[in-house]
């Protein structure tokens, strides 16, 4: 059965004007990809820039009296520090349920000049589920703001930064660092840009008025080494990253130490605690958790793909494929998925039942294609 698509996001008309090939993703009928296909699509963007329409995305505003009375709140919802958290500075960062599984992986901002707000963008999928849960935590004294109306436009790839810049000119865009944010005047658009993506290349992320999106979106696409991109490589470059998607890599019953995301855990509150089932996640940052995220990579040229078992050299089940497929960059396929800690260090064989059959392939470092985010002399906390 076809899953229907009861939401279009702002750059719907252009999408089906590029001749985008369209499907149900998160209740928004989004590009797979367009007439050049996946493959082509990821590769540009490896060598040029890629536009990719992640206005399916939640963007919504906590706001309060000051920065340390929003932060404490989130912090009680989320493992990172965000009391510490500079301004024009971005951290990712996970909503826990009570017993330390992740709700929603999202990205958090501390918009410079303005004291007592931060920025979410949260993904497509668990916004409802995440906005409730907030909801249900506020205090008083914080409010949660959606922004429906807000479009998110992500530019990513090595011609990102030059191309941004050429539109905003004296904004400084091409050397923010990575994971800052600040508004910018995009060719007249009042914006909010971050440095950052989920692709592993260097880029952009502008959130806009809806109504603005698609002008805007024309004219990156008319410059000369941006394409439109769609849903189908930002899956396979996300996974040549090495980068959890939620429903795959995470869900409600897997931690963030489980899912190979203890950096995002800053020292402060590894010690303090004080969020969501910290006992479960201490316990795991001092002991190792049963299980861990890995890279696989298969022998041969037969992906494997979600759901696909893992199993030891001599049989025994030791985990699951979460994604998987070709990777047009390393020339192969690639995996990730859950194994037993025992399994889990780089180099260990493994077999793979794909379709029934048993594969052979071995535990292998992430990410698989190294990332190209731009490093400056900036603070990067």
């Amino acid at each position: 059965m076809i899953e229907a698509a009861n939401q279009k996001t702002p750059l719907h008309a252009l999408h089906v004007e590029f001749g985008a090939r369209m499907a149900a993703f998160a209740d928004y009928d989004m590009p797979i990809h367009y007439p050049a296909g996946v493959l082509a699509e990821h590769l540009h963007t490896r060598k040029f820039a890629g536009l990719f329409d992640v206005s399916h995305m939640g963007q919504a505003l906590i706001e309060g009296a000051d920065h340390a009375s929003v932060a404490a709140f989130l912090e009680t919802l989320c493992p990172a520090d965000f009391l510490n958290l500079a301004p024009g500075r971005q951290r990712y960062s996970q909503l826990l349920n009570d017993d330390g599984g992740i709700v929603d992986d999202l990205m958090v901002t501390r918009p410079p000049g303005a004291d007592g707000a931060l920025r979410l963008v949260v993904n497509a999928s668990r916004k409802a589920v995440g906005y409730a849960l907030i909801r249900r935590r506020l205090p008083s004294s914080i409010r949660l703001t959606p922004l429906p109306e807000a479009a998110l436009i992500a530019l990513q790839g090595p011609m990102a930064a030059a191309t941004l810049a050429r539109l905003a000119p004296g904004d400084g865009l091409e050397t923010m660092p990575f994971m800052s944010a600040q508004p910018a005047r995009v060719m007249g658009f009042e914006t909010f840009v971050s440095r950052s993506g989920y692709t592993g290349e260097d880029g952009y992320e502008v959130s806009l008025a809806s109504s603005q999106a698609e002008s805007l979106a024309r004219i990156l696409l008319a410059a000369p080494d941006v394409a439109p991109i769609g849903l189908g490589a930002r899956d396979s470059l996300r996974l040549e990253a090495g980068l959890c998607l939620y429903g795959h890599e995470l869900d409600e019953t897997i931690d963030p130490i489980e899912a190979a995301l203890a950096w995002s855990i800053q020292k402060r509150r590894r010690m303090e605690g004080g969020f969501p089932g910290a006992r479960r996640i201490q316990g795991a940052l001092a002991n190792g958790p049963t299980r861990l995220r890995v890279g696989i990579r298969p022998d041969g040229r037969a992906p494997a793909r979600e759901g696909a078992e893992i199993v030891s050299p001599d049989g025994a089940t030791i985990g699951v494929v979460t994604s998987g497929g070709f990777g047009p960059s390393v020339g192969g396929p690639i995996a990730m998925g859950y194994v037993a800690r025992a399994c889990a260090a780089v180099g260990t064989p493994i077999g793979l039942v794909v379709r029934g059959k048993p594969l052979s392939g071995r535990v292998a470092a992430l990410p698989f294609y190294p990332h190209a985010y731009y490093r400056s002399q900036a603070r990067n906390g």
